[in-house]
């Protein structure tokens, strides 16, 4: 007898979330559409996060539990937690967020009735770490136009986005085909364009989705700093020589290239990113990535030539 492949698989990268996370689990157990499996990857938490996914996973039997030896930094186990599914729908879920019982099943039908969409998710309410509601927000790219390039260009032009639609429910087979989540910061805008080259998303207008905002964020304290929160997305990246700007630019790049583009569309693509480097915040950040890695190498060498004198 064949196992049951679940026709969606929801991923929960986790590290150190107990506070939130018995929340976010008991949404996803109540939605409506239930023929769904949750992965949930741990990063080696510290705190009882592994107490709280035993407890569910022995509760209820789509859940399965892995756990990291230690922790790989986001990005890592951002796509662990896809490359252990086996979906034809697959979406991330966050260990602090919250889903309406009706997300799933509103997703789902959007994308068993439209082929052409690759992503597909709701509007946001913002909630603080109590619960409380704070405001909503937009997702103001235009990732619905016919044409893939114009697509890409809206969400890579867009510096003042969020990436929220990151964590709406997309298509297994198509996902697989992109970079998925890199070691660097932004780089869920980055896999949000190259989604983009392979079909449009669609939003749908209601608020079913709630991202909390609340002080141990990523965002916030420690990885404050863009240049920081390199070693979030990849521990292995901590103390050494980065270029974050740089990697984002390369990720851009890279998603152009191996999209199944026309000539006509690969070459307006990389026009954009012209565009992208001449815009002065990136140009300069691009600039500070070169100057700091140059003197970090001139420490290291000069280091090592005291060490050896």
């Amino acid at each position: 007898m064949s196992k049951h492949i679940s026709r969606v698989t929801i991923g929960l990268p986790v590290y150190n979330g107990a506070k939130y996370l018995e929340a976010a689990l008991d949404s996803i157990l109540a939605q409506t559409f239930t023929d769904f499996e949750l992965i949930i990857s741990d990063n080696a938490s510290t705190d009882n996060t592994e107490e709280i996914c035993k407890k569910y996973s022995a509760m209820d039997e789509r859940i399965r539990y892995h756990r990291n030896d230690k922790n790989l930094g986001a990005a890592p186990n951002f796509n662990q937690v896809f490359f252990l599914s086996s979906s034809e729908y697959f979406k991330w879920s966050a260990y602090d967020d919250i889903l309406e019982p009706e997300y799933l099943s509103k997703c789902i039908e959007v994308l068993d009735h439209k082929p052409e969409v690759v992503l597909c998710f709701t509007q946001v309410k913002l909630i603080d770490e109590n619960g409380k509601f704070l405001g909503e927000q937009r997702y103001n790219s235009n990732t619905s136009e016919d044409k893939p390039q114009d697509r890409f260009r809206n969400i890579a032009l867009n510096t003042g986005n969020s990436a929220m639609p990151v964590f709406g429910l997309m298509r297994s087979k198509v996902a697989e085909k992109t970079g998925l989540i890199g070691a660097y910061p932004s780089s869920d805008v980055v896999f949000l364009a190259e989604l983009s080259l392979y079909g449009p998303f669609y939003e749908i207008p209601d608020k079913l989705f709630y991202w909390r905002v609340h002080p141990e964020q990523s965002t916030k304290g420690e990885y404050a700093c863009e240049r920081d929160r390199v070693a979030w997305f990849k521990t292995a990246a901590k103390d050494k020589i980065s270029l974050p700007k740089w990697q984002y630019l390369f990720g851009f790049l890279r998603a152009i290239q191996h999209a199944p583009l026309s000539s006509s569309a690969q070459v307006y693509c990389y026009t954009q990113m012209i565009r992208w480097i001449m815009f002065p915040p990136h140009f300069r950040a691009m600039g500070k990535d070169l100057l700091l890695a140059i003197i970090s190498l001139l420490n290291v060498r000069n280091r090592r030539l005291r060490e050896a004198s």
